[in-house]
């Protein structure tokens, strides 16, 4: 590696054509405007819209507060700053959970009427069925809170915050099986590909964190079932840098991030220089942007060698946070620890941090089920919503909780007085959001006795996307990126944002 690259000259011509690409770089830096700047200046465009927020404007509430980027970001005055999205996946039931139907006890064991499923799809482990025996739910429904809220006994935890969060009953989807859903809710397409929510928003709000990821994504390590796959937490078409890092648990949260054995690092930031220089050579010769998201990404994780260690330790937490979300936050991994360390990112910044959750799949044994998934996530997604409001976080802090789709009505398999298990119900089911922008101790939508559609204010899954992105000051329509010739967006053509939830 040296600085001799623009005195070697070649004999064949493929080269002196390359060579003559590499002339332009000494033009930029003559004129000032190195490969450097040109990197640099890509990624400066969306970079710390709320740090560099001015606090005289901010306090009149007013759009003039923000500089806008060269995307023309923000659209309007944004209420959220970050964003956690607590993934349940393999569809939580809504029906043992939150979505209350006290008639369904009459109606135990009978068909369910076939003018109630109107023919819609069912799912190829229900569809032979002879029948479709009503389940109503085995746990126990209360009311809590000033809103008067409907939770099960399966969410003690939850219960106590009611009134901070807001309740979408009338959430439905297009895909009736999980990887399709799941694509679907985290990217805007049934078919894999596209960028995911979290590298939307890194590409259109940047970072205002210059030492940590925009986007980072943790599973836990006390849930399982469906596969997931890290395309759900990709970049897509959009440059790579969009794309989430997750976070593993264990020693080494991030790969390949510590030097290997027997090497000090000393010379480390000389490397990177000659690498960014090799890189810039590169760039000047074909032009990919993609070489100057490779620049910015060894840029990052040289930082981050500091920045991980740090913000991944949760030593120094008192007992008393570590009591509020419960045992399994001193376990590294689990959904109550990674819900601390969201928290902690959070705190550093991180515009989008995302959970996931598996295991809420229960075609069979579903109050078991139920019980057992909400006693691994219940504590830790509630004390996150309460750690974040002690720390006047929740303010400008959205928080999202939700699967890929609901349960059927319907048991799937042996109906029991004591158990029974509940299909895939992509048609009506029930998430919840909390925090920036969003009304608190509020419901919305209402399925009917049945619990199987939506008769009052539906919500797609277009429509969600549409809101989340509004709330980040984000028009849903106007947020595109030219791949392939088409113009693309997170909710395609479709979406509209729900007014009626946010303050």
């Amino acid at each position: 590696m040296c600085d001799h690259h623009d005195k070697l000259r070649s004999n064949n011509r493929d080269l002196q054509s390359i060579e003559k690409q590499w002339d332009r770089r000494e033009f930029f830096k003559k004129t000032s405007l190195g490969i450097g700047a040109m990197a640099l200046g890509s990624l400066l465009n969306t970079e710390k819209m709320w740090s560099a927020v001015d606090p005289a404007s901010a306090q009149r509430n007013s759009l003039s507060a923000f500089t806008k980027n060269k995307l023309g970001l923000p659209h309007h005055l944004p209420k959220a700053k970050r964003i956690v999205y607590l993934f349940q996946s393999g569809g939580p039931s809504q029906l043992d959970l939150f979505d209350y139907k006290p008639k369904l006890k009459d109606m135990f064991g009978k068909d369910l009427p076939d003018s109630i499923r109107a023919g819609q799809r069912l799912t190829g482990m229900s569809a032979d069925q002879t029948a479709f025996p009503i389940a109503a739910s085995t746990l126990n429904f209360k009311q809590y809170g000033e809103s008067r809220a409907w939770v099960s006994d399966a969410m003690p935890y939850l219960s106590e915050v009611v009134d901070d969060l807001c309740f979408i009953k009338g959430m439905h989807t297009d895909a009736i099986n999980h990887d399709p859903a799941i694509t679907f809710f985290q990217t805007g397409s049934q078919q894999p590909g596209r960028p995911s929510i979290g590298s939307w928003i890194s590409y259109g709000l940047g970072s205002d964190n210059d030492n940590l990821p925009t986007f980072i994504s943790l599973v836990s390590k006390n849930g399982s079932g469906q596969p997931l796959y890290s395309r759900l937490w990709g970049n897509g078409f959009l440059p790579t840098e969009h794309q989430g890092v997750q976070f593993r648990s264990g020693k080494d949260p991030v790969l390949y991030l510590g030097d290997p054995e027997n090497y000090d690092g000393n010379d480390r930031r000389q490397m990177l220089d000659y690498l960014k220089k090799l890189n810039g050579m590169a760039y000047d010769a074909f032009g990919d942007p993609e070489i100057n998201a490779r620049i910015a990404q060894y840029e990052m994780a040289y930082r981050m060698q500091t920045s991980v260690p740090e913000v991944t330790d949760t030593s120094d937490e008192p007992d008393h946070i570590f009591d509020m979300y419960g045992p399994d936050s001193r376990n590294p991994g689990t959904y109550a620890a990674n819900c601390l360390m969201a928290r902690k990112l959070l705190e550093k910044d991180v515009k989008f941090v995302q959970l996931y959750h598996q295991g809420w799949d229960q075609h069979g044994n579903c109050p078991g089920g139920v019980k057992y998934q909400s006693k691994n996530t219940d504590q830790g997604t509630a004390a996150l919503i309460k750690d974040l409001k002690q720390r006047g976080m929740l303010e400008d802090t959205l928080v999202v909780w939700g699967g890929e789709f609901g349960r059927t009505v319907y048991s799937q398999g042996q109906l029991t007085e004591t158990n029974y298990g509940r299909d895939h119900h992509p048609k009506a089911f029930t998430m919840f959001m909390a925090g920036a922008g969003v009304k608190p101790g509020f419901t919305y939508g209402e399925t009917d006795d049945f619990g199987y559609n939506i008769i009052k204010d539906p919500v797609h899954t277009h429509d969600f996307q549409a809101t989340l992105l509004h709330l980040f000051g984000i028009d849903h329509e106007r947020l595109t990126y030219k791949h392939q010739g088409r113009r693309f967006r997170l909710t395609d053509v479709h979406g509209d944002v729900v007014k009626d939830i946010l303050t």
